[in-house]
């Protein structure tokens, strides 16, 4: 499966009294579909994924699935602590129609990287990887280099065949250079559309079912002439070469990323501002680094007070002011004062969509 491009992560729409908001959810799905982003990412940081419960992880994966447009790739957080609770989700992600699994590693090892903690959490990503019926991404969450998944660590699972890529927030290019040096044997063939966007096997039945609907105007009958408006299908695909694929999960350090080798981006901001932060990899992609570097600025100052301070709830604030549905977070977490209200307001006003 490819990863290049943006993928968007989902955050998670709550009613005032804590409640899960999936008709929100679903609104906001179908408005992002209409952006140029490659895909969506399901119960990530973004998405307050440990504050849900299991049956409302279930709905939320589902809701999303149902809403998103068939040409959108599919990433499913579903990591739990224990090897069976994440095989469970993964199999319920898979039955829902989804692409890929991210995983990031149990919490009792998340600031514990010695010799055993190591061999544990390695055998935990093999295993799940083993048992899994979709592709499975790293998720490295740790916004500091001790926090996040180490690069030996990433290194050895990249041998395995159904580890395709490492979404990383802690993407320095010395660790991302460092992975791709230790995994430039490791080549895979996905499907391609001819403009070289992501193909999977939901996209080509959601197209193929599309198709089956259709009614003949041959089988009608009352002698009325009708025009039967063609199917939006994948008529064409080829294959690509890719190596082991790396994201950058770091609205600041998005573009060092792309540069340090990165095939695409999953950062939190996106969720707020699709088109601003989409235009930052368009312009890196298009060869002009000029132009890439004046979007990415413009990103900078305002995403580390909105992502990186304010964390969940100002991207959700800033969620509101550009049209989609964000809310507050699920408490205990809580909501932004009307002075940091006022603030986001103030520092996005030039990234309206």
């Amino acid at each position: 499966m490819l990863l290049e491009g943006l993928q968007l992560p989902l955050t998670t729409p709550f009613y005032s009294d804590g409640r899960l908001n999936l008709s929100k959810l679903e609104y906001n799905v179908r408005r992002y579909s209409k952006t140029p982003v490659a895909g969506f990412v399901v119960l990530s940081e973004n998405g307050e994924a440990t504050m849900l419960s299991d049956e409302e992880t279930r709905q939320t994966l589902e809701s999303v699935a149902n809403a998103a447009a068939s040409e959108k790739a599919l990433l499913a957080g579903v990591a739990r602590d224990s090897l069976a609770g994440t095989m469970d989700m993964a199999e319920f992600a898979a039955k829902a129609g989804y692409d890929a699994v991210l995983i990031k590693r149990p919490s009792p090892f998340q600031e514990n990287s010695d010799h055993r903690a190591v061999k544990a959490m390695t055998t935990y990503f093999q295993a799940v990887a083993d048992r899994s019926a979709l592709p499975v991404v790293l998720y490295s969450t740790g916004p500091e280099a001790g926090e996040a998944l180490p690069v030996e660590i990433v290194i050895a699972l990249a041998e395995h065949p159904r580890i395709i890529g490492l979404v990383d927030v802690f993407c320095r290019k010395g660790r991302f250079e460092k992975i791709l040096s230790g995994t430039t044997h490791v080549e895979d063939e996905v499907t391609v559309t001819t403009v070289f966007a992501a193909v999977t096997e939901r996209m080509r039945r959601q197209c193929e079912a599309a198709a089956d609907e259709l009614i003949a105007a041959s089988a009608l009958t009352g002698g009325a002439i009708l025009t039967v408006a063609p199917t939006k299908g994948i008529s064409k695909t080829r294959t690509k070469k890719v190596g082991f694929q790396l994201l950058g999960a770091s609205t600041r350090d998005m573009l060092d990323a792309l540069h340090a080798g990165a095939v695409g981006a999953m950062p939190s901001f996106a969720a707020a501002a699709p088109q601003a932060t989409y235009e930052v990899l368009a312009a890196w992609k298009d060869g002009d680094q000029g132009l890439a570097e004046e979007k990415q600025a413009r990103l900078e100052r305002i995403a580390e007070r909105v992502e990186e301070e304010l964390g969940v709830a100002g991207i959700k604030f800033g969620c509101d002011l550009n049209g989609y549905f964000g809310g507050s977070p699920r408490s205990p977490q809580l909501p932004l004062t009307a002075a940091e209200r006022e603030e986001i307001d103030a520092l996005m006003h030039g990234l309206r969509n």
